[in-house]
This record gives structure tokens, sequence and C-alpha cells, in this order.
């Protein structure tokens, strides 16, 4: 029995054409998919700033040789019992001049809270090379170490004298061969000297001329002049340097030591502040509490603005804070970016920060502080 009649001639089925939109999408997801790997090699001109590591200032950090140690050590007197967290945040800034992020990294970033997108200049300048980035945020660090320590001791009654110390002498400066690294100026034209601002006066009110100046070198006091050099700024203006990084000294009543390595810049300067102060006083500054804050400060005990405030409102509540101190000049940048879970009071002087702590320790009353909300509303 036959199976097939060999005069049927089978015609397969014609075979069915995908819609014209279908093919299109395609096209358009393949045209995609190779922009996007394009671009991944491709150079840009930003990096990303992100939540860096955290730091309890009443807690331990690595020393240099890899063991754990205090981050705030006290000699010379009475230390007490700390608790909970007073934590100082950072910002990691990912990519540089070598090496910058790709466009996929960047558009991931785009819409992460807790990421910035940046141009490379605000971060990098032009000219100023890695080493050199390194070197200055680490002159940064030690300047607000010793402000912060001298904001803590007079806050707590010690007597603090100040002095300016030479911390390095620029290279083919007015200065070179005149100044050297550790010399302290003692006066101006005959001025005494205690702060770089009125150095800065002075020089500018000679215009150009000569600036006597009487330092001490090595314990021993000594005249010198220098002519300044006229250098023309961002802005179109001139002014007047003699080509000195300076840093303002202090005469500690007692030995403070603050241990964190590989951390630069000045914004740790409040909470190392508020980390001595309860280090030197009975009970817990926070209550036992977890509070994180951020900002520069003064001996005189002002707070200063920061950058990266917005990553770090995200690290300090990744790290488990319920409260945190932002600088009052901050604010702008703070309303409407608070994460969930953080409440922000802000802060214009050690005093504003230490009302705000007492009020947390001691179940005070909260609304009454300042808040970033009321600061903006009140401009």
């Amino acid at each position: 029995m036959a199976l097939f009649e060999e005069s049927v001639q089978v015609v397969p089925a014609p075979r069915r054409r995908m819609p014209r939109g279908t093919v299109l999408g395609i096209w358009a997801l393949v045209v995609a998919l190779a922009a996007l790997l394009a671009m991944t090699f491709l150079p840009t001109s930003f990096v990303i700033q992100r939540p860096g590591p955290v730091y309890n200032t009443l807690g331990e950090a690595r020393a240099a040789d890899g063991t754990m140690v205090p981050l705030i050590s006290v000699e010379g007197a009475q230390t007490y019992p700390t608790d909970g967290a007073l934590d100082l945040l950072t910002v990691e800034t990912v990519g540089n001049r070598e090496r910058t992020p790709s466009w996929l990294e960047l558009a991931t970033a785009w819409f992460d809270p807790s990421r910035a997108v940046l141009p490379i200049d605000a971060v990098f300048p032009d000219g100023q090379t890695s080493e050199q980035r390194s070197e200055q945020s680490a002159f940064m660090m030690i300047d607000s170490q010793k402000e912060a320590t001298a904001a803590a001791l007079i806050e707590l009654g010690y007597e603090v004298d100040a002095q300016l110390r030479v911390y390095g002498v620029i290279e083919d400066s007015a200065s070179v061969g005149i100044l050297e690294e550790g010399d302290v100026i003692l006066a101006a034209d005959g001025q005494a000297i205690t702060d770089v601002d009125r150095l800065r006066e002075i020089i500018q009110s000679l215009e150009g001329g000569p600036v006597p100046l009487t330092i001490e070198r090595d314990g021993v006091e000594e005249s010198v002049r220098i002519t300044p050099q006229e250098v023309a700024g961002d802005d179109g203006e001139t002014s007047w340097l003699i080509g000195v990084t300076l840093i303002t000294d202090y005469d500690f009543p007692i030995d403070v030591a603050i241990q964190l390595n590989n951390v630069g810049g000045p914004s740790a300067g409040m909470m190392f502040a508020l980390g001595i102060i309860d280090v030197l006083t009975p009970g817990e500054l926070n209550g036992g509490e977890s509070v994180a804050g951020t900002g520069t400060i003064t001996a005189d005990g002002e707070v200063g603005p920061i950058g990266g405030i917005r990553q770090k409102l995200y690290g300090a509540r990744s790290a488990g804070a319920e409260w945190f101190l932002a600088p009052q000049s901050n604010c702008d940048e703070v309303v409407g970016h608070v994460p969930d879970g953080l409440r922000v009071f802000s802060v214009g002087d050690l005093d504003d920060a230490l009302a705000a702590l007492d009020a947390i320790a001691g179940d005070g009353d909260l609304d009454a502080l300042p808040a970033c909300e009321s600061v903006v509303a009140a401009r």
C-alpha cells in the first residue's frame, strides 16, 4: 500500500513575515546596545562623588602600623567614658584625570540620590597633579585637627596661645631662600600676627612694597624682608603674594592626639571638637545616641560649609545615625534631600552643636532647635 501518491506534489506553507514594527524594534535594540557598548569605552569629563567611610570620633581607628587605637586620645587631663557615636562623614570620588567613569556609570549615578556627577575640573583643577591634591588635602586635615582642638579646649576654659607657622614654601615664589618650613611669623610691618587673614591684609596694604617680617627660627628671632609677587586671580582681580602655605599652630596645655589615616580635607573639624569635649567631660555628650555631623571649625568655634553634604547625609543614615548636625551655610543643599529616618539640625557655631546634643541627650525640645527648613525660609 502506498503512503503517498507519486502524482501528488506537496507545497510547503508560506513563511510568515515579521511585522514591520517588530523588525524596527529589534534593529533599534541592536543599535542601542551597540551605542551603549561604544559609550562604555568613550572618555568622559566627569567624576562621581558617593558616600565614603564613616568614622566614630568616640571609637577607634586603624593606625599606620595596622593596629586599632582610639581615634581621639588625651594625655595630661582627666578623661571620661563615652557611649554612642559622634560620626564624621567622608566622600569618595570615583574617577580622576587618568581614568574617568564610563557613560554607563554616569547614567547610573544620575538616578542615585546618594551620588553626584560633577565636572572633573571642579574636583581636579586643571594643572594640579594628584600628588599636589593629596598634599593639599593632608594639609587641610592637619589644620582642621589643630583648629578643632583649639575650639574644644577654649570652650572648656583652657588658655590656648596661637602662632602662625610656615607649613611650606611654594616653588619659585617670593619667599624662596628667605622663609623655611617651620618658621614662626611673629610680626609683619611691626604688627603682631597670629592669623593668616591679618597677615594678608598687611601684605595687600603695602601694595607690592617689601614686607618686613619678624620670624622665629629654631628658637631665635630674625628680621627678614620679602617683596611679594603680583598674581591675577580667576576673577581678574590682582593680589600680592609672598608664596607660602601657612598653618595656625597652637600651644596646647594638654596633649590631644587625633588618629585618622588616609582621610583629608577640613570638613571633620566640628565633629573632632565635639569628640574632644565628650572625652574631657563627665557623662555622654550625645546621651549615648548615634549622631553624625560635618562642618569645618575655627578656633573661635565658627562652623563653616563643606562639600558633598548630600552624600554625607546618606552616609550617616547608612551608618545608623538618627540625628545629623549640618552647617547652617549648607542648608540650601540639605532641604529636600534628607533620607528617611534622619533628622537634621542647623548649626552656625560650636555652641549650636552643643545645644543640639544637649537636647538629644536629655529629651529636650527638639522642635525648638534650628532646622535647615527654617533657615532657608528665613532667607
